[in-house]
């Protein structure tokens, strides 16, 4: 077999640069592997939404890594790191098909290994895309929670010392049907949530003064969902540093929308979830972060936030056909949320770390 050259990802300025095919590639083989995956097209990436992060690394580090084989393209590795410092974890994600992982995906993994050596990381974590059956032969994680079905990628990682930490649950929730039940479960849960918390709502870019009470929850993302053993590191959301995540994203040609919950009596924001659309308003819609701080649990803030930013949602975007979201499977307080609103399995995820000696 002709050898695999590996070779530094050249990022353009735009998607539509003349020296845009690598990047571009890339994404196109990440997209048709997670097709390949989960059987179907609702995790799929746009060029344009995913240079800005490229292009301003101030916050986190990007390394990429392109594969060749007889000048061809065959697949392309990420590896990314926050660049607080004390940072000790990198992860890294491939594009890279299943007839390809055992050779090209191998040569790429030890490549970004390799690099997180040289960036003083010391852990090493990826995620795996599996499809909704578990299949005959499944896998458990750690946790004891959910199991998948082995794949080519699962297999690759299992060889160089992996372990497979967590499973999330991709849920869908179709968008063609009445809210009328959404409306009902937002106005009870306001109603049992009480005087003490407000909902706040807003499309970024994030107004200033809620930019502190936003990073602020942001934050706790790192600290307080499960996560079981996978090392999960403190971060610190300034308000500059919020502005500058808006801007990222907006830049990419995303519309976003913020529900949040502030507790009156202290001013902080408690609760919040995003709704995400790249570019196309009647594309898939992603929900990005949800969380209730663990000292307001109890009170229905989640069923507020989620609530209250997809009935929103139907006015920013009324022809999205269905919103996406990730949970992991011991987070059960979230996935009854989930259900009671309409969402379904469709397709899992797996969480695999290694500690690097």
């Amino acid at each position: 077999m002709t050898d695999i050259i590996i070779t530094g990802l050249v990022v353009p300025k735009t998607a539509n640069a003349p020296d845009a095919a690598e990047f571009r590639a890339m994404v196109d083989i990440g997209n048709a592997m997670a097709r390949a995956d989960v059987g179907t097209a609702d995790l799929d990436d746009t060029v344009e939404s995913l240079l800005p992060a490229w292009h301003d690394q101030s916050d986190r580090l990007s390394r990429g890594f392109v594969a060749r084989r007889d000048g061809e393209i065959v697949g392309a590795a990420v590896l990314q790191t926050n660049t607080a410092a004390g940072t000790t974890r990198a992860e890294v994600e491939f594009s890279v098909m299943p007839e390809e992982m055992a050779t090209t995906g191998q040569t790429l993994l030890s490549r970004a290994e390799a690099e997180a050596r040289e960036l003083g990381r010391s852990v090493l974590q990826s995620w795996t895309l599996h499809p909704a059956s578990p299949g005959d032969a499944p896998i458990t994680p750690a946790t004891g929670w959910g199991l998948v079905a082995s794949t080519p990628m699962s297999e690759l990682l299992v060889a160089n010392g992996f372990t497979f930490e967590q499973v999330e649950r991709t849920s869908i929730l179709p968008l063609d049907q009445p809210m009328d039940a959404v409306h009902r479960r937002l106005d009870e849960a306001i109603a049992y949530a009480g005087d003490e918390y407000r909902l706040v709502e807003w499309s970024l870019p994030t107004p200033p003064e809620l930019r502190r009470g936003y990073g602020g929850v942001i934050a706790r993302m790192a600290t307080d969902v499960p996560v079981g053993d996978l090392v999960s590191e403190a971060e610190v959301w300034d308000d500059e540093k919020v502005a500058r995540r808006d801007a990222r994203i907006l830049s990419g040609g995303a519309t976003f929308s913020v529900a949040a919950v502030e507790h009156v009596p202290t001013g902080e924001i408690v609760a919040f979830n995003e709704l995400k659309a790249d570019g196309d308003l009647t594309g898939v819609t992603h929900q990005w972060g949800t969380l209730v701080v663990p000292e307001h649990r109890g009170r229905r803030l989640g069923t507020v936030v989620k609530c209250a930013n997809l009935l929103r949602w139907q006015g920013i975007a009324p022809r999205s056909p269905k919103v996406v979201t990730f949970n992991a499977e011991e987070n059960r307080a979230m996935l009854d949320i989930n259900e009671a609103m309409g969402f379904v399995p469709a397709s899992y995820a797996g969480g695999w770390q290694k500690r690097l000696t």
